[in-house]
């Protein structure tokens, strides 16, 4: 009796969803279709993966598993947790091992030569016949053979470009397993220096800003907001669904190679900005309820590097052997976790905190107080699991940074794998001590074979329900990033919207407007600035010694000018005759170097030198005679002191101090600008008293430079670091201590401290220099 009227019920309920009246309409664009539900979402798809609309209430949705029923997972009504859960726990072990996965670096069209090489039907693509944004046969096998769905992007030709690469790659996905899309990504991309490798991404049309450092040289927040939802909006424009930024290490190392990257070396500032920038960033136009505060204009943002990635053992960096270990000589672990827990965990926004994070690849030396391990970041149970995840309660994804699980290069300054502190672990055993400590993702890894091979360790160690769980629980935080910027409803681009959004003439004056407010005016003696347009100016050749680059390849002697004449010629006029000249502008580079010689080592020394801060050759008197951190089971397993006592070395800006002597003698009087491109701090005390103004910018476009130089806009940027006053401060200070260095004083007396700049009045002092500078 029950069954004959509960029959008749069932039977009206599925006649109300298919004949109900239609909400939705469908308009065709040219390899995809658009969906308009009233009142509901919206739905982008393609006719070519196969995907079928389904109706239900007279509303549309996609089958993407093509079952032809609604499953949870493509039901844009209900909350994306729920969503997650139900499309984690139907995947396949297979489907969330290539979820787990993070590509490699993919240029579009793909490198012909170099590190991130790629082929069209086997051939290189200038003699393939196939298109900028078509698919590479290493994209379409790690898409479909591997399951990867978390894709890296750098260079493209052009936004269009970008646009249909994006539209390609997700026709594919979508209509393959359960129809999860890709989440595409991106390294910081605003840059004015569009030779840097990832600021070539646009093809050179996107928004131009000040390097990470020249956003905090502004001390406004504001200003970093307003620029993370500036790029947000090009990020979504060019098919970008995460930025792999900011990079909120606090950088207490005046030596470290990445300092530029950063915020700085000032808790409270630096916790400001990231708090501004994943703000800006994550913050949608329109917040969708059921994406819990989330839209489908947010941009996921992966905060790095956990627990920071500052305080490197004498400057030296992570992504090589010789600088495996960060170091607290000040015991002051906590304070390098504020910018994370005050900052990009505790948003002002509806997002609430930074979707995913990445930890170091550095051993954060004697820091594991339960496990006493001395392992990598991503390695480290201690640092992810009972740090990050139980003491701080972040439930987000956790991705390693690139390569942690590979093997590392034959001598410890090889660009290679990172697998600091598991040397002797195989690739596969790695990934599983990654996945125990508690990590989601493995970042520069396309091959799903090491991770397949990991669940059968978990297996045998812990049984199939712990390891199906323990998938399950990555695959939800993964699958929740792609749910709540909306790439379930729509991946799909308009590529001439795009090309209107991306660089518009709005997004361009914002960038430019803070380039000019990021630059420092270090010294102005006798008010030699401003210097009125139409001067005559001599700009001597800059000289790059040949070296080794940041990958570790060769490099070449460059000698040549150090900027674009054409575009100073817009302001001055430019003679290469000091004596026909009224002012000389002398441009370069903060000093840095590796820190590890090879050729040192094959003499029978340890191989580690100083990383000098100055100009000239600099001896180590001050240097630590024992370092705190030492040992490489595989590469150096007999050296136990990593210290460089009493080497020498000379930075990579060496020649620039002759060229500023030789240009103070040609000019014969007349006033000397040195131009500083700041990516570190550096002894001012060589050249300082020997010229007659400098200026400091952290990557901005000449015409910022000269429109503060000629007077047409005031300086007001401020020193988001300290000036050390020589090297002997710097050895004595400690690598996790910000603010502990001795700071120049100049002729002036003016102390290049962290906070100062002036203006044409003076030292600037103001409501930014009442809220940062804390005055003994």
């Amino acid at each position: 009796m029950r069954k004959r009227i509960l029959l008749p019920a069932l039977i009206l309920l599925v006649g109300t969803q298919m004949y109900a009246q239609k909400k939705w309409t469908e308009t065709p664009k040219n390899s995809y279709s658009i969906i308009q539900n009233k009142g509901g979402q919206t739905l982008g798809y393609s006719p070519k993966s196969g995907v079928k609309i389904i109706q239900v209430n007279g509303l549309a949705f996609k089958d993407l598993n093509k079952n032809g029923r609604l499953d949870i997972y493509e039901d844009w009504r209900k909350p994306v947790a729920e969503r997650a859960k139900d499309l984690a726990a139907k995947m396949t072990v297979e489907q969330i091992a290539g979820l787990m996965l993070y590509s490699r670096h993919q240029a579009i069209p793909a490198q012909e030569a170099g590190m991130f090489t790629g082929t069209y039907n086997e051939k290189p693509f200038s003699k393939s016949a196939a298109k900028p944004s078509d698919l590479s046969d290493q994209q379409t096998a790690f898409l479909t053979k591997d399951n990867l769905r978390h894709v890296l992007m750098t260079s493209v030709q052009s936004p269009i470009i970008a646009a249909e690469w994006n539209n390609n790659i997700q026709t594919l996905v979508e209509g393959i397993g359960m129809g999860i899309p890709s989440n595409n990504s991106s390294d910081p991309r605003n840059g004015a220096n569009k030779d840097s490798e990832y600021n070539a991404g646009s093809g050179g049309s996107i928004s131009q800003w000040p390097e990470e450092l020249g956003l905090a040289a502004t001390f406004e927040p504001a200003i970093v907001e307003k620029f993370g939802s500036i790029a947000a909006k090009e990020y979504r424009a060019l098919g970008i669904t995460t930025a792999l930024s900011p990079q909120i290490d606090l950088a207490t190392e005046p030596r470290w190679n990445r300092f530029v990257g950063t915020f700085g070396e000032d808790p409270k500032l630096a916790t400001d900005m990231a708090r501004a920038y994943v703000d800006g960033f994550q913050t949608s136009t329109k917040s969708i309820a059921v994406y819990e505060g989330w839209g489908n204009q947010s941009v996921n943002a992966m905060v790095k590097h956990w627990p920071s990635g500052g305080p490197e053992e004498g400057g030296r960096d992570g992504h090589f052997a010789y600088g495996k270990f960060a170091v607290y000589p000040g015991n002051n672990f906590e304070t390098h976790l504020k910018t994370f827990l005050e900052g990009a965990f505790k948003l002002n926004g509806k997002t609430k905190k930074a979707s995913a994070v990445m930890p170091y690849y550095t051993i954060s030396y004697g820091q594991d107080k339960k496990y006493g391990e001395n392992v990598g970041n991503g390695f480290s149970k201690y640092i992810i699991t009972d740090l990050l995840r139980n003491k701080y309660g972040y439930d987000g994804v956790v991705c390693t940074d690139w390569l942690i699980t590979a093997n590392e290069g034959p001598t410890p300054d090889v660009f290679a794998g990172k697998s600091w502190g598991v040397e002797k672990l195989s690739v596969a055993e790695r990934h599983y001590k990654v996945m125990m400590a508690g990590v989601d993702q493995f970042g520069g890894n396309n091959d799903i074979k090491p991770v397949l091979e990991a669940y059968q360790m978990g297996i045998k160690e812990h049984g199939e329900p712990f390891m199906r769980k323990r998938f399950e629980q990555s695959a939800v935080r993964l699958l929740l990033n792609i749910f709540r910027v909306g790439l379930f409803e729509n991946s799909y681009l308009d590529a001439n919207e795009t090309k209107a959004i991306v660089g518009q003439p709005e997004f361009m004056k914002a960038g430019f407007d803070t380039q000019l407010k990021s630059i420092v005016m270090i010294k102005n003696q006798n008010k030699t600035l401003p210097i009125a347009k139409g001067k005559t100016v001599y700009i001597p050749k800059r000289v790059t010694p040949a070296g080794i680059n940041f990958f570790g390849q060769p490099a070449p002697e460059k000698i040549e000018y150090p900027i674009n004449l054409e575009l100073i010629k817009k302001y001055y006029t430019v003679t290469n005759d000091p004596a026909k000249a009224d002012f000389a502008i002398v441009f370069i580079k903060s000093p840095i170097s590796g820190g590890y010689n090879r050729a040192d080592r094959e003499a029978g020394g340890n191989g580690y030198v100083p990383i000098s801060l100055q100009l000239k050759e600099y001896k180590a008197v001050d240097a630590r005679a024992q370092s705190i951190a030492a040992g490489d089971p595989v590469i150096d397993p007999t050296i136990t002191n990593r210290s460089y006592l009493n080497k020498t070395s000379k930075s990579n800006s060496y020649p620039d101090l002759n060229t500023i002597l030789e240009t103070k003698k040609a000019m014969n009087g007349k006033p000397v600008l040195v131009s500083v491109n700041i990516s570190n701090p550096m002894v001012f005390g060589e050249f300082e008293k020997e010229v007659d103004a400098i200026v400091g910018e952290f990557g901005v476009q000449v015409e910022a430079l000269m429109d503060i130089i000629s007077g047409k806009t005031e300086p007001s940027g401020l020193l988001p670091l300290q000036m050390p006053l020589n090297m002997s401060t710097v050895e004595k200070q400690m690598e996790d201590v910000p603010h502990d260095m001795t700071p120049y004083v100049d002729t002036n007396g003016n102390v290049y401290d962290f906070g100062f700049g002036l203006n044409w009045k003076g030292v600037i002092k103001d409501n930014r220099t009442q809220k940062y500078i804390v005055r003994k």
